[in-house]
């Protein structure tokens, strides 16, 4: 018989909550990203918590309208970033007293995670299922705030193999498209612009090891627009070279790691000119649908369900 788990993610950008059936499907998952003015490269901390307070009681009741609340077995919050110590933004604090007072007040488990991790699960669910949380896997989490090459150990133990230096990502993608007039975050623009460049690009990547940097896209980009290039083209450019980034440090990681899966997930990685340019390069690679690849609550209601021992006991 199934039994289902909430998931709660309050990150910088969205306020994401998800249920899952431990028959293993997820059953809905429902995102509200945080307004920012136009023109910014994001909120302050402030700001976002007082977004996600005043969101999660509209949700929660939205969530109520079309699912019973009261078929939930536990309940999974991201509490803060990143499994380490000194992770800590205070946008994640709205989800985890919303998530507090529902477990008190049904009397069911709550499970802390993080957001790393709940982009790690959702990843690898979405991959492979069950199949890959039983093993090590060579996970990708580019976003906004993160370029990280991960190895992920069932999920449970998460090391940092390879990130960027200076400028993330998603900060790169969103830079460019605020420049160019679009709201912040970009990443959709920017790649719906980037598909209309039919254009051959040869991008230059700095990558060094596992190891890259990101802060010279930034200028590159600058340039081209200077130069006379199309916004189009620009956008193409911008997200090929991150493209080419994943490539250098996959190829790294794999003369260390040979053999294990490479996962690719974060917000960044939804695009499909990133995923048609490292595919055609690195077959293997596992892209996963957006829905499951962005800022979510699925994989935090996944783990919610694993670590209540309700899922993959």
């Amino acid at each position: 018989m199934s039994s289902y788990t909430l998931g709660i993610d309050t990150s910088n950008y969205a306020t994401s909550l998800a249920v899952f059936d431990t028959a293993g499907e997820v059953v809905c998952a429902k995102k509200r990203f945080l307004p920012v003015k136009e023109g910014q490269l994001g909120l302050r901390q402030s700001d976002a918590l007082f977004h996600h307070t005043v969101a999660l009681p509209e949700m929660l009741a939205e969530l109520g309208s079309e699912f019973d609340l009261t078929q939930i077995s536990a309940v999974g919050v991201s509490e803060k970033p990143r499994p380490v110590e000194g992770s800590y933004m205070p946008c994640f604090l709205a989800g985890v007293s919303a998530a507090e007072a529902f477990a008190l007040a049904r009397g069911i488990p709550l499970i802390r995670t993080t957001h790393q991790q709940g982009h790690a699960a959702a990843a690898l669910f979405a991959a492979k299922g069950e199949e890959l949380f039983r093993e090590k896997t060579l996970l990708f989490h580019i976003s906004g705030g993160t370029t990280d090459l991960l190895l992920c150990d069932e999920v449970k133990h998460i090391e940092t193999l390879g990130t960027s230096s200076d400028l993330y990502a998603g900060q790169a993608v969103d830079r460019v498209g605020v420049k160019l007039g679009f709201g912040f975050p970009a990443g959709v623009e920017v790649s719906r612009l980037a598909a209309e460049c039919d254009e051959t690009i040869k991008p230059r990547s700095s990558v060094r090891g596992m190891e890259c940097s990101l802060s010279g896209l930034e200028n590159q980009c600058n340039a081209l627009l200077t130069a006379g290039k199309s916004p189009a083209y620009v956008c193409k450019y911008c997200l090929l070279c991150v493209a080419d980034t994943v490539v250098k440090m996959t190829k790294a990681a794999q003369k260390e790691y040979p053999g294990l899966a490479v996962v690719c997930a974060g917000g960044v990685m939804s695009s499909d000119i990133i995923r048609s340019w490292v595919q055609q390069r690195l077959p293997q690679v596992y892209f996963v649908p957006g829905r499951y690849s962005s800022d979510n609550a699925i994989g935090v209601s996944i783990l919610a369900a694993r670590e209540a021992g309700l899922w993959l006991k």
